[in-house]
């Protein structure tokens, strides 16, 4: 199976290969320095002495060997070179500078976009964007969104640099949320063409590692399958998307607060259950999710059939504030916002008011110093 991966890739990248030579390699055995290359002669790699081939026997000469042996011996110089930070460090570091990075890069194209797209523009660009096709291909409208997008993540090899770039145009209006979402699914496809790619360039078994990667792609296409055709299971994510938007827009903080429990708390609460065994797990998950489901279903029907409820089910304003609002979590993150910031101040407050009162001491001692030296005399 490995060979067959191998006369794969081999048939795609000899004829490219056989007309580069490779690189200039240089070998290092205790003093001596030793440079070749390889050529291709006929259906074979040859080796070549590099000395031999460019250097008369004149250059050839220890000053020559020793600073060339000295080229290889050179440290690299980068960033945090001349740090004692180890690795992990410098990772962490950069992690958190590209995030900031991205993070100023998106406002910053929000803003130009806002600025860019208005008038006349913005509107053409929105009527031409969101229209679908003329009756009766209206239906294809949304399948050719999600090529589009495909087409698009196959091409910049990255689905996030595909969803960040339209994220700011659905922020300033110019794309409708309706429209993303097709973009969006066929984003997730396309990001699967790496995974294929990079199992077909697999140096170990072919099979295996396509099974992996069709994995990863049938496992996307099912969801587009389960959630995209029928019309009424669209409405789910874009609903869901819509809810947290609106939530985060009248809560700040509900957007880290969403991060947090959906992908660090409810994993970690899951893996220790199942770590516990599966009967703990069942034990504790199963009743939770049938209450989930259930109060998921009485809110829809609050909203869609409320004659259906028992009386005491069609509002939540019997049970307490905290328990059907997120306005009681919001009061105590703001009023410890609040707290914090009073206490920044005072501090700030307290080291302006010692400095005024240093000088002022330092003059007083200077005046009787002079009063006592001037009696003194």
């Amino acid at each position: 199976e490995g060979d067959a991966s191998k006369s794969l890739i081999k048939v795609y990248c000899d004829p490219a290969t056989r007309t580069v030579n490779e690189t200039v390699t240089v070998t290092l055995n205790g003093n001596e320095t030793i440079g070749s290359y390889m050529v291709w002669q006929g259906d074979s790699l040859v080796e070549k002495n590099f000395t031999n081939s460019y250097c008369s026997s004149s250059c050839v000469n220890a000053t020559w060997l020793v600073q060339l042996q000295q080229s290889y011996k050179t440290e690299c110089d980068f960033l945090f070179h001349n740090t004692s930070l180890s690795d992990s460090s410098v990772g962490v570091i950069l992690l958190i500078l590209a995030l900031v990075i991205l993070c100023v890069c998106l406002v910053l194209i929000v803003k130009i976009l806002h600025s860019l797209l208005q008038g006349r523009l913005a509107f053409l660009i929105k009527k031409t964007i969101n229209a679908d096709f003329p009756y009766p291909f209206a239906w294809l409208t949304g399948y050719i969104a999600i090529l589009v997008g495909c087409g698009v993540t196959i091409l910049v090899q990255s689905s996030s640099i595909f969803t960040s770039a339209i994220t700011p145009l659905v922020g300033v209006g110019v794309i409708t949320i309706e429209r993303t979402y097709p973009l969006t699914l066929g984003a997730n496809i396309g990001t699967t063409v790496t995974g294929i790619l990079a199992a077909l360039a697999s140096s170990g078994s072919l099979y295996s590692a396509l099974q992996i990667a069709l994995c990863h792609l049938f496992f996307n296409i099912s969801g587009i399958l389960i959630w995209y055709p029928i019309p009424k299971t669209r409405k789910v994510p874009i609903g869901l998307a819509k809810l947290l938007g609106n939530t985060t827009a009248k809560y700040r903080w509900f957007a880290l607060f969403y991060l947090l429990l959906t992908f660090f708390i409810i994993p970690a609460i899951l893996f220790g259950l199942s770590a516990a065994g599966w009967y703990v797990l069942l034990a504790i998950a199963g009743p939770a999710f049938v209450i989930a489901v259930v109060i998921i279903v009485i809110n829809i029907l609050q909203r869609k059939r409320q004659q259906w409820l028992p009386e005491k089910l069609r509002t939540w304003e019997w049970l307490p504030l905290w328990m059907h609002s997120l306005d009681p979590m919001d009061g105590l993150l703001t009023s410890l916002r609040v707290h914090i910031a009073a206490l920044f101040r005072c501090s700030r407050h307290e080291v302006d008011e010692s400095q005024p009162e240093t000088s002022g001491a330092v003059e007083s001692n200077e005046r009787d110093g002079h009063i006592i030296r001037m009696t003194s005399m």
